[in-house]
């Protein structure tokens, strides 16, 4: 064990950390998160949708719902290059960077004007379905920048005003972008929609299948227990997570939606309605445990995160006694095999509890509030009990453990001081 142990954190981790720092990476990721806002409200658009079923009169929370959560791919096309040249120090290209993804974005998926006298466009990959290809059109628009970014028409020591010359320069990587999309799609035909959704489609529904489920959530854990932010996975798993749930809606407004036909994994089960209590790693459990301990130093840590604890907000506890802590770390990697495995058993097997039909992205609502808000159901609320129990069974004899080893270090200190 501690074999492993030194090389994760010796070999594995910096490694991780050095992907998670990569400009290209980090642009991803950040332009990701930074639709949240809009993903937020989406969800509460969608919230408010269930409304419509029983009050007809009320205009439908699906429009505005269309314009920000189906919206979010538009944003990402444009994030990304003008992340990355605020990543690659080129600053005055980043708002030519994101108009440029963004046409290519249009270029590629060719949206088309709505009818019956709806306003505005329309094309399901403008929302979540489409963000895989936003992601590629954003980064072909930031490679073109960055290799000509700083190329310049004229000289240094030129008389012409610095605002003409960056119009002039700019001509350069847009019209390369501009002719790439041109030639590649619009003369050649080629389906790069179709292609770039072929290629990302079997992660979508790997990580909707029992072992996909687990072994996502695993490597969640696993990443985490080390003290590796899981935002690392953000470029990869949040646009699966999005799309999931957009199918779901999708279904709903359809009236098809069914165990079989839903999407399991999605941001609502696993930050709302059943999976992460108290935060990745179902950590809600640990900290109660922490607080009624013998060992004064982790009863003082828990009752520090209890707080934080009930908001899913788990980072003290992770990094004060989970992180690089063997005997923590290999309860928290369970964690992410057995609850996956329950919540599949218990949804998709047996249909005991309800699919979460409902996007809801707020995952700082405390549990159980959130799981009720997510599923309605009483039963949702058992599922959610029952994981927390199986949590709890996990964490208990490892931490009892931990709680033995400290204690007695306590001790064997106080005696040292007498």
């Amino acid at each position: 064990m501690n074999g492993l142990i030194n090389w994760l954190e010796n070999s594995f981790s910096p490694k991780m950390n050095k992907v998670n720092n990569n400009p290209w990476i980090v642009s991803i990721k950040d332009s990701i998160m930074q639709t949240l806002p809009f993903v937020f409200l989406g969800s509460i658009f969608s919230m408010l949708a269930i409304l419509n079923e029983y009050f007809p009169m009320l205009p439908s929370f699906w429009i505005p719902f269309g314009w920000t959560m189906g919206k979010i791919s538009l944003f990402v096309a444009f994030l990304i290059p003008f992340n990355l040249m605020e990543k690659k120090r080129l600053r005055k290209q980043r708002i030519v960077a994101g108009m440029s993804g963004l046409i290519l974005f249009l270029m590629i998926i060719s949206p088309q004007i709505e009818k019956d006298g709806v306003v505005g466009f329309g094309h399901e990959a403008l929302g979540a379905g489409g963000m895989f290809v936003a992601i590629v059109a954003g980064l072909i628009a930031g490679f073109v920048l960055v290799m000509v970014g700083k190329f310049s028409f004229f000289k240094e020591d030129s008389v012409i005003p610095d605002f003409v010359r960056a119009w002039f320069d700019s001509m350069l990587p847009i019209g390369i972008v501009i002719v790439f999309g041109w030639v590649v799609v619009l003369m050649l035909n080629v389906d790069l929609y179709n292609m770039v959704l072929s290629v990302f489609m079997p992660l979508s529904s790997f990580m909707e299948s029992p072992l996909g489920f687990i072994g996502m959530m695993f490597l969640i854990c696993f990443l985490y227990s080390m003290g590796i932010s899981t935002w690392v996975l953000t470029p990869v798993v949040q646009p699966v997570l999005l799309k999931a749930i957009a199918e779901n809606l999708t279904l709903v407004q359809n009236g098809q939606a069914t165990a079989e036909t839903l999407n399991l994994v999605t941001s609502s089960t696993l930050y709302s309605a059943y999976l992460w209590i108290g935060g990745i790693g179902c950590t809600m459990p640990l900290v109660f445990m922490m607080m009624r301990a013998r060992s004064k130093k982790i009863s003082a840590l828990g009752k520090a995160c209890l707080a934080p604890s009930i908001f899913n907000i788990n980072e003290p506890v992770i990094f004060g006694v989970v992180a690089w802590n063997p005997l923590l770390m290999i309860p928290m990697w369970l964690q992410g095999i057995i609850l996956p495995t329950v919540i599949y058993l218990f949804t998709k097997v047996i249909h005991f509890a309800p699919i979460p039909k409902v996007q809801f992205e707020m995952w700082y609502v405390p549990f159980p509030f959130v799981t009720w808000f997510t599923t309605g159901s009483i039963f949702g609320l058992l599922l959610m009990a029952l994981i927390f129990v199986i949590s709890a069974a996990i964490w208990y004899p490892f931490f009892k453990a931990y709680d033995d080893q400290e204690t007695k270090a306590e001790n064997l200190k106080a005696e040292g001081t007498t």
